[in-house]
């Protein structure tokens, strides 16, 4: 999405507000990590996972169902330690600045529908990770890494049929400007899609966003009501153009490939932490329930350090694909304009502690953008 960063106001917030609106966001964002890795070094390194283990081997004898029931305890005391931050940073802090439409039901709702997507998702791909433990010994990390690339894989190319229609309405774009303009553009690419959609951003928020959506076959382009509403054909195309470079430049496939080297980097560098612990601890199995807390802790904590790393790589693709929407349209003024628009709307801080933007950010600032933008006019 071309602006995923920078979170929507109505009316033209202050530089200030953006300021403010973003330190408040990272701050909380940075409090639940925190929070979440503390609670999850306790359980694992203190006696409450073996008490924990101890109480799910009295409910069943079933290897795997104590591990659902064991990992269901640990999810449900994470997410009770970590509610009043979501509450706050998604609904409160939202609302607060002018964000957000979701009514306190619709809210409630949403979790409710991800916690079910998860849980569907989640379920099998836990049960399958657990047998790994069991009967695959040391090579359970080869095996894991396998099901979860494979899953994700498989994900990419239903979510935009299965899933987002769980959260959102999507409603073919009536052939007018804007649909036959971004037809042709992909058009002339022999790109295939199955359509041009429109969905209802606008029931929960007020920011604009845009996107290719699927795989092959089942690949779309989708718009929200926001963007249709706020943004003129040439801004829209010059946004879209955006996600086409990412298309062109094979960023999607790059970003497969990444993710799986770190699906299973990850696993094998937190599987061997794994095992010096299980030594430390003088625990003989993988799949010993009071140890798992420690493999989950290593990596959450892995997660947390490669941030810095994704994000920079997510920056270099994401200016490639404004130079080709810059390329491909030939309207710099409109990507200009579309750029400011998005910050307005999307209440962006757009010009943040090069830090915080090294460290955070997986878009260049609005700043960057446009000062690129505007130096592809001078040249032009």
């Amino acid at each position: 999405m071309m602006g995923s960063d920078e979170p929507t106001h109505a009316a033209a917030p202050r530089a200030d507000d953006a300021k403010r609106y973003q330190s408040i966001k990272l701050r909380l964002s940075v409090a639940d990590m925190v929070l979440s890795l503390a609670c999850m070094a306790l359980v694992a390194f203190s006696g409450i996972s073996r008490t924990i283990a101890a109480f799910v081997a009295e409910m069943t004898i079933v290897p795997y169902f104590q591990f659902m029931l064991f990992v269901g305890l640990f999810g449900a005391a994470l997410w009770a330690i970590g509610l009043p931050l979501d509450v706050y940073s998604s609904y409160v802090v939202e609302h607060r600045f002018g964000l957000s439409n979701q009514t306190p039901g619709g809210w409630i709702a949403e979790r409710v529908k991800s916690f079910a997507v998860g849980l569907v998702i989640g379920v099998p791909v836990g049960l399958a990770f657990y047998a790994f433990l069991i009967h695959a010994g040391g090579h359970w990390w080869l095996f894991t890494g396998a099901v979860v690339f494979l899953v994700s894989m498989l994900l990419a190319r239903v979510a935009p049929q299965l899933i987002f229609p769980l959260f959102y309405s999507f409603t073919p774009l009536a052939d007018g400007e804007v649909a036959q303009r971004l037809r042709e553009m992909v058009r002339e690419r022999g790109i295939d899609i199955s359509g041009v959609y429109s969905f209802n951003l606008s029931r929960d928020s007020r920011k604009a966003n845009a996107g290719f959506a699927g795989m092959g076959r089942g690949r779309r382009i989708i718009i929200s009501d926001t963007l249709l509403a706020e943004f003129t054909p040439d801004e829209i195309a010059a946004v879209f153009a955006h996600e086409l470079g990412h298309y062109m430049n094979r960023h999607i496939a790059k970003n497969v490939a990444l993710g799986g080297v770190i699906i299973f980097a990850a696993l094998y560098l937190c599987g061997a932490l794994y095992e010096w612990s299980m030594a430390g601890f003088g625990v003989l199995d993988h799949h010993d329930l009071a140890a798992l807390p420690m493999l989950f802790f290593y990596l959450a904590l892995f997660g947390l350090v490669m941030v810095p790393l994704t994000n920079a790589v997510s920056r270099h693709y994401e200016r490639a694909a404004d130079r080709y929407a810059l390329e491909a349209t030939g309207r710099p003024a409109a990507f200009i304009s579309a750029m400011e628009k998005i910050a307005r709307i999307n209440l962006a801080d757009t010009d943040p502690h090069p830090v915080i933007e090294v460290l955070w950010y997986s878009h260049p600032s609005i700043r960057r953008r446009i000062a690129m933008a505007r130096g592809s006019t001078d040249s032009a």
